[in-house]
């Protein structure tokens, strides 16, 4: 049985934990390197966990209480831009794929943001070649609008992403 739940600062060890797994076992998929993360402060990790009505990360977590899974959400600041929001840092952990947790945080996190002031839309991107989360993307109702060519570059290899939106 999987629950999903706002992660808050005391979830800063196991979600950094998982974070940090996420960048070593799919570092082409995520704007971030292991090497930029590991050595980020707790206090900056505790400050990221800290939900406001504008901003927040989704835990998957077990019954024994281990986040498995993680999605986050924010919205945009400027007035031009404020009626759009943006989901990051989508990952579940490779042993409990497949059972619906990546469809159930997208859902939590879209439920969530339709209360953020003046939404309209949530974005994303997603790595071309990563059909499996392109699928789940499009199942949970988001759109592709667009491609940005080159829009990763890790070890030497260039990665394009997928423009998502979904409208409110």
């Amino acid at each position: 049985m999987i629950e999903i739940r706002l992660l808050t600062p005391e979830d800063s060890e196991s979600f950094w934990q998982l974070r940090l797994e996420s960048l070593i076992t799919s570092p082409e998929t995520f704007g971030s390197t292991y090497k930029e993360d590991s050595v980020r402060p707790m206090e900056e990790v505790k400050a990221r966990l800290a939900p406001s009505s504008s901003s927040f990360i989704l835990g998957a977590c077990t019954q024994d209480g281990r986040i498995v899974g993680m999605l986050g959400f924010k919205q945009e600041q400027s007035i031009k831009v404020k009626h759009k929001g943006f989901l990051w840092g989508m990952y579940v952990n490779p042993m409990f794929r497949n059972q619906g947790i990546g469809k159930k945080l997208i859902v939590e996190a879209i439920k969530r943001a339709k209360s953020a002031d003046g939404l309209e839309q949530i974005n994303l991107g997603v790595v071309t070649d990563n059909a499996s989360a392109k699928r789940l993307y499009q199942s949970a109702g988001f759109i592709v609008y667009g491609l940005e060519k080159n829009a990763l570059k890790y070890n030497g290899e260039y990665y394009d992403e997928e423009l998502m939106v979904y409208r409110l």
